[in-house]
């Protein structure tokens, strides 16, 4: 939403996107369950574990059909094997990395390079590292390649120190 209601960017900028940046910043958000003590119990917590169950799974089934030529039914095989999954879900899940090639591998980059950019801001900033301000500054400018984030957020530490 701060980038949607950021009216300084031009229509393109707050209503776009770049897979690995927003759906990245997703995955990154979703990692944080923890550190924010969102769970309250051991089931959440597993809850969270099987979502990244699912996301190795795409990984697999991305690279798998567009690497390596694997057929819908291979694709479908790997995912009965490793998970517990319905057949609906499963085939759902085929089709749309069938359509949609690199999907997965996008937003998986994407959560990486916004953990290490914070981890890099985090070790430039010490004791004046406030997590708030790094997510407001990742988030406030809309959507951008990882590569101008990570100068964006660079240029924003040297002028916190």
């Amino acid at each position: 939403m701060i980038q949607r209601e950021n009216e300084a960017l031009p229509g393109f900028r707050r209503f776009g996107g770049f897979t690995a940046f927003s759906e990245g910043w997703g995955l990154y958000a979703e990692s944080l369950g923890k550190e924010l003590g969102v769970y309250t119990d051991p089931y959440q917590y597993f809850g969270g574990l099987n979502a990244e169950l699912w996301r190795a799974i795409r990984l697999v089934v991305d690279t798998g059909i567009h690497s390596q030529g694997w057929t819908r039914q291979q694709v479908l095989d790997y995912m009965y094997e490793n998970s517990a999954v319905v057949e609906a879900r499963a085939v759902a899940e085929a089709e749309r990395f069938m359509a949609i090639p690199g999907q997965a591998l996008a937003y998986k980059i994407g959560q990486l390079k916004i953990r290490e950019i914070r981890n890099q801001t985090e070790e430039r900033l010490g004791d004046k590292f406030n997590v708030r301000d790094f997510h407001t500054e990742v988030l406030k400018d809309g959507a951008m390649p990882l590569s101008m984030l990570e100068t964006k957020i660079d240029r924003w530490v040297d002028a916190q120190l």
